[in-house]
C-alpha cells in the first residue's frame, strides 16, 4: 500500500515540474507572440466627373464615373468623400467642376472636402478605340500620376470601369508617399509658427468653440483644447474659458465644429469633421481673422475618431490663424492689451 506521505510526496513533485515546465515556456511564448499590426493607412478620395472627348462617347463620361465610384468605395484602404456631399461644396463655394480639379486648385478642393486625393479624367474615342484615362491628384503635394485602360467602342464598360478602379487604387496604394504630404507633430508646428511669428508681441485670447458629433452626446471640446494647446505654446496668454472672463481678453477665438459617422472599414470607422473659427476684437467685435477646416479621421472607435478629426482641423487652422493675430496685433486697441 502507497502510504499518504508517498502520494504527497508525489503530488509536490508533479506541481513542481509542471511549474517549471510553465516557465520555461513562457520566453519562448513571449518572443514567438506576432506583434500587433499596424492599422493600414486610409486615404480620403474624391472622384470628379470624367471629361468626354469624341462623337461616339457622348454620356460615357458620367458612367465612367459612376462605375469607378462603385469600384472604389469597396476598395478598404480608400475612404471616398460623399458625391453628393463633393456637388454641394463645389455649389457652395461656386466652383465649376472643370475649374477645380487640377494641380494648382487641388490643395482648396483638399481643404473644402478633406479629401487627400482627388480623381479625375477623360473618355476618349480614337478610331475606334476606347481610353480611360485617368489623373490622381494629391491635393497636399500637387503631384498628379496616372492611369489608364484601353478597349474598343461598344466594350462592356463594367468590365474597363472595373480594370480602372484597380488601377486607381494601386496607384494611390503604391505612390501615397508622393500623393500625400507626411504627417506634421504638434512640435514641428509650434517651431515652425515661433520662427514665422519671430516673437513678437500677442495679445491675450478667450476660447470658445462649440462642438457637437451628429448623434451621440460630445465629451469634451477637442477642438477648443487644440487651438488653446498652440497658443499657450506660442505664448499666448490664455484666459481660461471656463473661469475666466471674455473682459479680460484682447481677442475673442470663437467656432462651431461638427463630426459624423462617414463609413466603416472592416473594424475601423471613419468620420468626417468641419469647423469653423474666427477671431474677434474683443472691444469693437471686428473680424480679424477667420478660417474653416475639413478633416477625416479613422480610428477602432467612433467618439475618438471625431475628437480625432476634429483636432486635426483645429491643428491645421491654429497654423494659419494664430499668425494673422501676431502680424494684426497694431489693430487691437492699446488699452485691452495685457502688459
Amino acid at each position: 500500500m502507497i502510504s499518504r506521505k508517498s502520494i504527497v510526496k508525489s503530488i509536490w513533485t508533479r506541481g513542481l515540474l509542471g511549474l517549471f515546465s510553465l516557465v520555461c515556456l513562457l520566453p519562448a511564448t513571449a518572443q514567438d507572440k506576432p506583434a500587433k499590426k499596424a492599422a493600414t493607412p486610409i486615404y480620403p478620395v474624391a472622384v470628379f466627373p470624367f471629361q468626354e472627348r469624341g462623337r461616339e462617347v457622348s454620356e460615357v463620361g458620367k458612367q465612367v464615373t459612376d462605375l469607378l465610384f462603385a469600384n472604389l468605395v469597396v476598395n478598404p484602404e480608400l475612404y471616398l468623400v460623399e458625391r453628393e456631399d463633393l456637388a454641394k461644396i463645389l455649389q457652395e463655394q461656386e466652383l465649376s467642376v472643370s475649374g477645380v480639379v487640377n494641380p494648382a486648385s487641388a490643395n482648396k478642393v483638399g481643404q473644402l472636402t478633406g479629401a487627400k486625393i482627388l480623381v479625375t479624367g477623360s473618355v476618349l474615342e480614337v478610331n475606334g478605340k476606347l481610353y480611360l484615362v485617368a489623373k490622381v491628384i494629391g491635393t497636399e503635394t500637387s503631384r498628379v500620376l496616372g492611369a489608364s485602360v484601353k478597349g474598343n467602342v461598344g466594350d462592356d464598360l463594367d468590365r474597363l470601369a472595373e480594370q480602372l478602379g484597380a488601377e486607381v487604387g494601386k496607384t494611390i496604394v503604391d505612390r501615397a508617399s508622393d500623393l500625400v504630404a507626411q504627417t506634421v507633430s504638434r512640435e514641428d508646428r509650434v517651431a515652425a509658427l515661433k520662427k514665422a511669428m519671430g516673437g513678437a508681441k500677442l495679445p491675450s485670447v478667450f476660447i470658445r468653440i462649440d462642438e457637437r458629433h451628429v448623434g451621440q452626446s460630445t465629451i469634451d471640446p477637442a477642438a477648443e483644447t487644440e487651438i488653446a494647446w498652440f497658443c499657450r505654446e506660442l505664448g499666448f496668454d490664455v484666459i481660461d474659458s471656463d473661469r475666466g472672463s471674455k473682459a479680460d481678453a484682447d481677442v475673442l477665438i470663437v467656432g462651431e465644429g461638427v463630426s459624423e459617422f462617414a463609413a466603416s472599414n472592416g473594424n475601423l470607422k471613419s468620420v468626417k469633421s468641419r469647423l469653423e473659427v474666427k477671431a474677434l476684437d474683443r472691444e469693437t467685435g471686428a473680424v480679424i481673422a477667420i478660417d474653416r477646416d475639413v478633416a477625416i479621421a479613422i480610428d477602432l472607435t467612433e467618439q475618438i475618431a471625431g475628437k480625432a478629426a476634429l483636432q486635426d482641423a483645429a491643428a491645421s487652422i491654429a497654423s494659419r490663424l494664430l499668425p494673422k493675430l501676431a502680424s494684426d496685433k497694431k489693430d487691437v486697441p492699446k488699452q485691452n492689451r495685457r502688459k
